[in-house]
This record gives structure tokens, sequence and C-alpha cells, in this order.
């Protein structure tokens, strides 16, 4: 629950500290006092949307402090544990607002985003606004109403999750089919394109060895030119040159056998002889054997030409050629063999659909068996607003294409008047009307909001016995939950546990709002003056203290 709350610099409100208890608080104070204005702070301490034009004239940076106390609220203390956050009794959160636009948050001291805020503020506080009431004008939102009383919240969010599970194996099946069409397509490219490289006989280093060999038939006859013309210089002549070697080799030996320091140059004579003669016999060799082929370098030049063609229709070498045709052949392979048949995915989808329909149908029973008692709770209650006569009605139309709420959409009807036939909330209930059916629809709801339960003026278009009655159910939420309650009746405030005043000041020539939490005897008379106006008689005093002990559960 709400314990301390801090403002400052807040529209017209300077400093305010506040601090809160448990059960009916009630604001109070004239108009333009600054009661809704708190209301609005806590709204920007729970996440609320802000504007600079809340911050106060002439102030830079607007701030509001909350305190809670979280003692026994495991939810919110496991979200602010999965988010990182310090954890203990209590909560302490901190907005800040900047003309400059540098608005801050803290949760606990730390720095949190304004999401992780909000997200804190939806499961602390409920705030119902002036127009909060206004909700039960709109159709869809009677069915949330109508699942919480059935007690089918549980129920209707495993209705969501497999309708959510039905629609998405409802597009995986047209994604299927997509998939199908395209894999068709795919296995006949595929097997076309890899036809085209598989044909080819890819061989690794094929490429090189081609071109090598397109080089020498291309050059064969200066290549036979070459090698002859030396095999001819060598040792084709009288001249040749292994001739004339010949006769030094020969002429050495005598110089050896003379000076024998000269056999080391006789060995490399020798051996410079034999290396020439091998030379002249792999040139005669060569030339015999090299010779033009047309026809070979034909077939060379066709095949560089076909692999000239696959490189550049799939990838820059033969290596990423041959991988390429492996992928291909894996893939074509995975694609004729898949696991999963449209006939299974279809099954799925069946299933799923059946779920859906299964949970659906128990829902829509819960909700038609539900819809009568809350009816008959409905109009206790109301009858007790001072609508003796007034009755609500739960119609229910079945939808041309289920959701994932179901099958059916609710909506609820109103006649405040004894033969009228009920008609939709928004053509026949007045504002008052639809204050005290809100209220009356919180007294029957099972609770489930947040442990702080905020009416900014829930009573509007209401007075009289029936304002006393809005109080005492007031009061009677207060038993479960912290309420906040900003009012104008006297009838609904002396229901209050606990009493604050809000007013105005002005102080150095600038109006500033002030509070004050009234003990018995100053409540008496804040309630004599929302009887009897700013003149206070001793008839209005003796009324409000009539009321107050009348106001006991």
């Amino acid at each position: 629950m709400l314990t301390e709350l801090s403002i400052r610099n807040v529209a017209i409100i300077d400093r305010l500290q506040l601090s809160f208890k448990t059960g009916l608080n009630i604001l109070s104070g004239e108009t333009g006092a600054g009661k809704s204005i708190i209301i609005d702070a806590l709204t920007l301490v729970c996440g609320g949307r802000a504007s600079a034009d809340l911050i106060r004239s002439g102030e830079d940076e607007a701030t509001v402090e909350a305190i809670f106390d979280i003692t026994g609220l495991t939810n919110i203390k496991t979200a602010l544990e999965m988010a990182g956050f310090e954890t203990g009794t209590e909560l302490l959160v901190k907005r800040c607002l900047s003309r400059a636009g540098k608005n801050r948050v803290y949760i606990n001291g730390s720095l949190a985003t304004l999401s992780q805020l909000a997200e804190l503020g939806r499961q602390l506080v409920t705030i119902h606004g002036q127009h909060e009431s206004q909700g039960l004008l709109k159709p869809e939102y009677h069915l949330t109403l109508l699942d919480s009383f059935a007690g089918a919240l549980e129920l209707r969010k495993n209705l969501a999750t497999a309708f959510e599970e039905w629609q998405q194996t409802a597009k995986r099946l047209v994604h299927f089919d997509e998939l199908e069409r395209e894999a068709s397509r795919r296995i006949d490219l595929l097997s076309y394109q890899l036809e085209e490289i598989s044909s080819a006989n890819l061989k690794t280093g094929e490429e090189e060895e081609l071109e090598e060999r397109q080089r020498i038939l291309a050059n064969a006859e200066r290549l036979n030119f070459i090698t002859g013309s030396g095999y001819e210089l060598l040792y084709g002549g009288d001249l040749a040159l292994l001739g004339e070697l010949k006769r030094l080799v020969t002429g050495m030996k005598e110089a050896v056998s003379i000076d024998h320091s000269l056999h080391s140059l006789q060995t490399m004579l020798d051996e410079s002889y034999l290396q020439l003669e091998d030379a002249a016999l792999q040139l005669r060799d060569y030339a015999n054997r090299i010779e033009s082929n047309p026809e070979e370098l034909k077939q060379i030049q066709d095949r560089l030409d076909l692999l000239l063609r696959l490189k550049r229709k799939y990838a820059p070498t033969v290596g990423e050629l041959m991988a390429m045709g492996k992928s291909m052949a894996e893939e074509l392979d995975e694609l004729k063999n898949r696991s999963l048949s449209r006939e299974q995915l279809q099954q799925e989808l069946n299933e799923k659909r059946a779920l859906f329909e299964r949970i659906a149908l128990e829902l829509g029973q819960k909700r038609r068996t539900a819809a009568l008692k809350l009816e008959e709770q409905l109009a206790d209650e109301i009858h007790q607003l001072a609508m003796p006569h007034a009755v609500v009605k739960v119609t229910f139309e079945t939808l041309a294409e289920p959701r994932n709420s179901g099958f059916e959409k609710a909506e609820f009807l109103f006649s405040s008047n004894q033969g009228e036939t009920a008609r939709p909330l928004g053509k026949v209930a007045s504002g008052g009307e639809l204050s005290r059916l809100m209220l009356a629809f919180k007294q029957v709801l099972p609770e489930g909001e947040a442990p702080t339960l905020v009416f900014d003026e829930v009573d509007t278009g209401v007075g009289g016995a029936v304002a006393a009655v809005v109080g005492r159910k007031l009061r009677n939420l207060a038993t479960g939950q912290q309420v906040f309650c900003v009012t104008h009746l006297p009838q609904v405030a002396a229901w209050a546990s606990q009493h604050i005043k809000v007013q105005k000041e002005v102080e150095n020539g600038r109006t500033a709002t002030s509070v004050k939490e009234l003990d018995r005897k100053s409540q008496t008379e804040e309630i004599a003056r929302m009887l009897a106006g700013e003149q206070i008689t001793a008839a209005a005093l003796k009324h409000a203290e009539e009321m107050l002990k009348q106001a006991v559960l």
C-alpha cells in the first residue's frame, strides 16, 4: 500500500508531504485547492504520461516520490528482483520532470526506465478518474468485466494462448504451402544447376593443367624448332659442341698424366660432357615428340570455355564450383527428403483449433452462467444506490469469426425505470447512474486489482442518501484494499478511515497547496463546512457529528 507521498513543484503545489494509512483515505477541500493535482502526482509516480506543463510556474524541475509497503506482495518483489533492483519491505519510487526534457526515474535509488515504472505502477495502484466510469460505455470492456466476475480470467488467458497457437500454426501451414511451391521450383532449379556442374566432371587442378597443355600445343612448331636446333648445335654436325668438347676431354687425359693437379678439372669436363650429351638426347627426343595437334588444341579450348562459362555463372574458381556442387547436392537431398508433411501440419492445425474451440465453449458456458448471477447481484447493489427499478442485462452476440476472447461478445444493457426495455448504457444511462453502476461493479467483482485503489470524484452526480450508500460501499472496498477518494460530498467523507483536507494558501503573493490530516474534531468541522459552506453553524456541526456516528460498518 502507499504510505508516503512527497510532491515538489507540481502545478500549484510547492512542497507537500503526505502520509497515508490503510482503509478509506478521503481527500476533501474547496474546488481548485489541488485535490486532483495530488492524484495527478500519484499518476506520475506510477508511470503515467507527463508534461512540462505540470511543472510549477517559475521552476525548472518537479519531483514526486512515493513509498509503498510491499510486505507480502511477492509479485512486486519478484518483478523488482528480475529487473535487477534491490528489494525489501518498502519500495521507493521517484520521478523527476525537467523543462529541459531530462526526465528521470528512480526505483529503490537506482535509475530505471519509464516502462519499468509503468509496469510496477500497474501492479501497485489502480486509478479510477472522474471519467473512468465511461469505460462502461465500451462493449469490449464488458466481456472483461464478465470474465472477472466469473473467475475465468485464467481460462481466458489460456484461450488467448490457444488462439495464438492456432493462428501461428495456420500461418505455418500457409507458409508451408508457399515453401512447397518454392521448394518445387527450387528442386527444379537445383536439379538443372547440379546436372550442369556434375556433367562437367570437374577435377582439382584440371584448369591449370589444361592451360599449360594449351600453351604447349599453341607453340608446338616453335618448341620443335628450338629443341631441334639445340640438338643439332650440341650433337648434329662436324662442328657440334660435343665433338669439340670430346677432343678437349681426350687432351685433358694426356695433361693429367703430366700434371696430376689438373685431375679435378678433367673430372669437371667429363661431367659436363656427360650432362651435355644427356641434354642433347632429351632435346632430340622432345623434338621428335612435339608436333602440332589442332584437334587436341580445339578440345582443350572447348573444355576451358566450358569451365569459364561455369565460373561466370556460379563461382569464380573450379574449386569453389566443386564446393557449390556438393552444397547443391546436399540441399537437393534435404528438399527431396523433407520430414514434415502437409498432412502432419494440417493435423497439428486441427488439434490446435480443437483445443481453442474446447476452451472457448467452456468459457462461453461459464460466461452465460455467470451473466445470470451478475445480473442478480448488480440488481441488488444498484437498488441500494437509489435505483430501485434499475436492471442490468447481459446480452451475447456470436461473432462471425472467432477471436482470442472466444466465439462471442457481451454487452451490458441498462434500464433505470420500471417497464422500460433495457438498452445500451451509452444511450440511456446518465453520468450519475454510470458512476453508481461502476461502484456497483466494484462491489461484486472479485478482488484482483492493485492493492491501492484511487477514486477521483467517482461520486459525481449523486447526493443525499445515495451519497451515504456510496460512502459505505467505498468503505466496504477499503476493508480488503487501501482506497483513496477525492470527494465534495460530506456523506462520503464521513466514512473516512483517514480524512485529509486540501486547501490553498497565499504566501508572498503566490498560491500554494497545503494539506492537513484531520482528527475527529477537525473532521467534524470539515464535514460541517461541506454541508453548510464557509459559515459553519451549530446545526451543521450537529449534523456532521451525527453523520460520523452513523458511518459505522
